[in-house]
């Protein structure tokens, strides 16, 4: 099958991992990882199912089988209209978890969704993966399916390690509670894999995206995100603002509940800065005697219950409220559905209120759209989206967030000032419809995406190579220095399993050897032919004794590798000396790395990077710098294989000991690390309940192994 589009239409899939996601009543402001990313990515999921030339669109995320929440989330399908439906693939815990602590799982996730995509009858035209975990898996699906990627940050690490760094957060504190640090990194491999990366605003591209090695804005789009004008819209003569229900609950708040409204509407987290709001509110008697400050901050029963992050926000705002005695003059109801929101900004809009968004920073801001399309005039972050969403709609004022006398000047200088309020909700009303409907905005999104499809005539080798037929329905893969060899007794022990069991199992040997070399070792030590090698670092495969090369393998890694452009550059860094021409091949480039004299690998990366040079790179037993193109590694080529035999993952034992080993055993398959004085380059894997690491070292590692698995 070729990877391109069907003449049906096209079929795009979405991945967004974390948070709780379903079609119909979203819990948004639940916690920090539902909010308008979840918004924003069903509405879009929707939109284009409804356009025209969109055969299907398929939303991916994470399955939830959790009593805490709703059983929606662990439904494994959810139609969302006749074209497009949301799947949801299993990874790590049943439990709902927050983002933070799915980055051990994502690779298992990676490996369901390249299963689950593998059973379909088609493959996607394009995959768009949205913020960094999933651009995390997305990478990992381009580069076995040659399918292009499109990506969408929502918001991007390096920013916000600067603002945590900013407010005072120490670096180890940072990475505990973050991990910011993987996802940088996955941040920058998703800037070299993606075709087309699209931002909310221009402003996203120069101050965010900016910040990385791999910056390449001509290949970024700006397509600002839509609101649903049927859902949010002014009052219409004869409606009802708002529910009976709601409003009594403001009453309850509210001294003069007649006053004008000035409206906050966020997840109940620091970065959104409505505390400074409250302290704003708090500071001004003229404010306080115009209008009434209400503040919907998620969803409660019990303050103590929450996360430590809501529970302290929520707590400051009461001690505010205390300490101001603004009691009768502000609300902070304590529940509200997605339902209810419409009212809300409808009921702000006819007290002639404004709707105010103060956060640190704002990634775009689609309560200010939705708040604009109802009619309320805007006083928004300078940071971020609102400045190009005011800059278009012309409805509102700029301020600085940390300002809290700028907030209050802002609101007062609309509420006093009764056809400044007029001027700009007639603004908003209008702009809003034109420059932010989910029709222009699925239309931009589809002519992007139709240029970048036609260009590609990929053939992916997840649909495009015929299946081995195989009675065997497991594998075993190892490595061979220092795992495989290292001690004669333990390797003629498993030699005599390996014959022993040989009818049962797949046997393969993945190295960073050529060829040639591997053959020399095999035949030295008497070790029979494997099913598979894999060589050169993932960058060759070959089957059966008779040592067939995989064609469709090489010419699919062949993507964007440029050895010489690479040599060039690495050639001037110091401690870098090549190794010998037997250690090099056509997809892979190699060093020796003097430790004392060559710069950390992150800062090696860091030049290529800016060099836009895609590629892997793998330090094995601190001393051997391997450079393959960014579809090969060990891992990328199993995986490859293992689908060709139709053998799972979770049947196929993996065994590695250093470095250039980690990606074949993260995942599903059953990973091994065997006891050697290189396993510390490894230690990352401890995090990842699959890999299992052995006491002993060496063939007597993988015997140990086959037992813990129960292998046969």
């Amino acid at each position: 099958m070729v990877a391109t589009a069907s003449p049906r239409g096209l079929y795009i899939l979405l991945i967004s991992v974390h948070g709780l996601i379903r079609g119909h009543n979203l819990e948004l402001g639940r916690d920090a990882d539902t909010g308008g990313q979840t918004k924003y990515i069903v509405e879009l999921a929707k939109s284009l199912s409804r356009q025209v030339g969109v055969e299907g669109v398929d939303l991916v995320t994470r399955l939830i089988d959790d009593e805490a929440v709703s059983v929606d989330y662990k439904a494994p399908v959810e139609q969302l209209s006749a074209n497009s439906r949301i799947v949801r693939i299993k990874a790590g815990p049943d439990e709902y978890i927050l983002k933070e602590q799915l980055w051990p799982h994502m690779d298992s996730f990676a490996d369901n969704l390249y299963i689950w995509l593998s059973k379909q009858p088609r493959l996607p035209d394009v995959i768009h993966t949205h913020y960094a975990d999933a651009g995390y898996v997305g990478v990992r699906l381009a580069n076995l399916t040659g399918l292009p990627l499109v990506h969408t940050g929502h918001s991007l690490g390096r920013d916000k390690y600067s603002r945590l760094l900013a407010l005072g957060m120490g670096i180890e504190q940072i990475e505990e509670r973050y991990h910011i640090q993987a996802r940088i990194s996955a941040e920058e491999d998703i800037l070299s894999c993606a075709e087309l990366v699209i931002t909310s605003t221009r402003n996203e591209i120069e101050s965010q995206y900016e910040l990385y090695d791999y910056y390449t804005p001509e290949k970024m789009a700006v397509i600002p995100p839509g609101t649903n004008l049927e859902q949010f819209h002014p009052v219409i003569e004869g409606q009802t603002a708002i529910s009976q229900a709601f409003q009594s609950n403001l009453s309850k708040f509210l001294r003069d509940p007649a006053k004008p409204m000035i409206l906050a509407l966020s997840r109940p987290d620091e970065r959104k800065n409505i505390v400074s709001l409250l302290e704003a509110f708090g500071q001004n008697k003229s404010l306080q005697k115009l209008a009434n400050l209400v503040i919907i901050a998620g969803n409660r029963d019990d303050i103590r219950e929450l996360n430590d992050g809501a529970q302290s926000v929520l707590t400051e705002l009461l001690w505010v409220i205390d300490v101001y005695d603004l009691y009768g003059l502000v609300a902070l109801p304590k529940h509200h559905s997605a339902e209810d929101v419409p009212d809300i900004y409808r009921y702000a809009a006819a007290s002639k209120g404004v709707f105010v968004n103060p956060a640190l920073t704002e990634p775009f801001g689609l309560t200010l759209l939705e708040a604009a399309a109802s009619g309320l005039p805007l006083v928004a972050t300078e940071n971020g989206g609102p400045v190009d969403i005011i800059g278009n709609c012309k409805n509102g004022l700029l301020v600085d967030p940390l300002s809290r006398e700028a907030i209050a000047d802002a609101l007062l200088s609309i509420l006093q000032n009764p056809s400044l309020w007029q001027k700009f909700s007639s603004n908003g009303l209008r702009n809003i419809a034109r420059f932010y409907s989910w029709e222009a905005h699925a239309q931009s999104y589809l002519d992007l995406l139709k240029t970048l499809v036609s260009k590609r005539q990929t053939v992916a080798p997840i649909a495009s190579t015929h299946q081995f037929r195989t009675y065997r329905k497991r594998a075993l893969f190892t490595a061979i220095d220092n795992t495989l060899l290292g001690d004669n007794e333990g390797l003629e022990e498993f030699k005599k399993v390996v014959r022993t069991n040989r009818r049962q199992f797949l046997f393969g040997i993945a190295t960073g050897r050529r060829l040639d070399s591997v053959l020399t070792i095999l035949k030295r030590h008497c070790i029979a032919a494997p099913d598979v090698l894999i060589t050169s670092l993932g960058t060759e495969i070959y089957y059966t004794a008779e040592l067939i090369p995989d064609v469709a393998w090489s010419l699919h890694i062949d993507h964007s590798w440029t050895p010489l452009v690479l040599r060039r550059v690495l050639e001037s860094l110091p401690g870098l000396s090549p190794q010998r021409k037997s250690e090099q091949s056509r997809f892979k480039v190699s060093y020796f790395y003097d430790v004392q004299l060559a710069p950390p690998i992150e800062e090696i990366l860091c030049v290529l990077r800016q060099q836009d040079l895609s590629v892997n790179a793998t330090l094995s037993f601190g001393q051997y710098l391997d450079l393959v193109p960014a579809r090969a590694s060990k891992g990328q080529a199993l995986r490859y294989v293992t689908s060709r035999y139709n053998i799972p993952l979770d049947h196929t034992l993996v065994t590695g000991g250093s470095g250039g080993d980690a990606d074949m055993l993260r995942g599903n398959t059953l990973g091994v690390v065997v006891a050697n004085r290189h396993q510390e380059e490894l230690s990352d894997l401890t995090a990842n309940e699959q890999v299992f690491f052995a006491s002993r070292a060496h063939a007597w590692g993988i015997l140990e192994a086959i037992s813990h698995y129960n292998f046969f």
